[in-house]
């Protein structure tokens, strides 16, 4: 069973370019929600559940091709058992319905310590949730850099060691021990982007606690008002 697979080119050139620029555009970046290691990091996030879905495509319809891409079985599919992928399974495996999807802005000098992703423990009330897989995408990944690679871990034994570039998508197992090493140069202003979705599996009683779409963003009420601004005049 693999701990991770990676994609080049998950989106077309075109279509990530797109998907970047709205993002690092947008109104709602701001400092991070997450605490901990992730308080050097910039961005902004959104809760929704599998019901909660299609209002955030909607309202930032930019995501849809970036959704298809990293919620589509398929593109996961080697974190499967060997068997499972082999001869099918004895019975159908749940889909992930619950998701954190994460902008992650982070400038030279600067990553994240090692930790297991598990944002939605709490407004789950699960203490031991975490997620079936995370997925990343590579936004943006300045020339000329050293470091920032992806470092994976089970315990204190190494699991892989992924060195982004701008259009690769890496899924890995949810329980996993991550961190994101610094990285040197890449010129004045260089920002490593990259947008991180957390997939979730819950039994129904707990998906009923989470909110079907929510934003989180530190940018002030002013963010708010102007999507909501632009949703009405559109």
């Amino acid at each position: 069973m693999s701990e991770y697979v990676t994609h080049l080119n998950a989106l077309p050139k075109a279509r990530l370019e797109a998907l970047r620029e709205a993002l690092l555009s947008s109104r709602f970046v701001a400092r991070s929600t997450l605490m901990g290691t992730f308080q050097n990091s910039r961005g902004f996030a959104f809760i929704f559940t599998e019901a909660g879905r299609a209002t955030l495509e909607e309202r930032f319809p930019f995501l849809r091709d970036y959704l298809a891409r990293v919620m589509d079985p398929e593109s996961s599919r080697g974190l499967l058992p060997w068997r499972e992928r082999l001869f099918g399974a004895r019975k159908e495996r749940r889909r992930p319905n619950a998701f954190y999807l994460n902008l992650l802005l982070l400038e030279a000098g600067r990553g994240v310590g090692r930790h297991i992703d598990a944002t939605l423990k709490a407004p789950s009330g699960v203490p031991d949730a975490t997620p079936e897989h995370v997925s990343v995408l590579y936004l943006n990944v300045p020339e000329g850099v050293k470091g920032g690679a992806l470092v994976l871990s089970r315990g204190a034994l190494p699991r892989g060691k992924v060195r982004p570039r701008a259009g690769m998508l890496v899924h890995f197992r949810g329980d996993l021990m991550h961190e994101v090493q610094p990285f040197t140069g890449g010129g004045e202003g260089a920002l490593r982007a990259s947008l991180v979705c957390e997939q979730y599996t819950f039994a129904p009683e707990v998906l009923a606690r989470l909110p079907q779409f929510r934003i989180q963003s530190k940018a002030g009420f002013a963010a708010y008002l102007e999507e909501h601004r632009q949703r009405s005049a559109g």
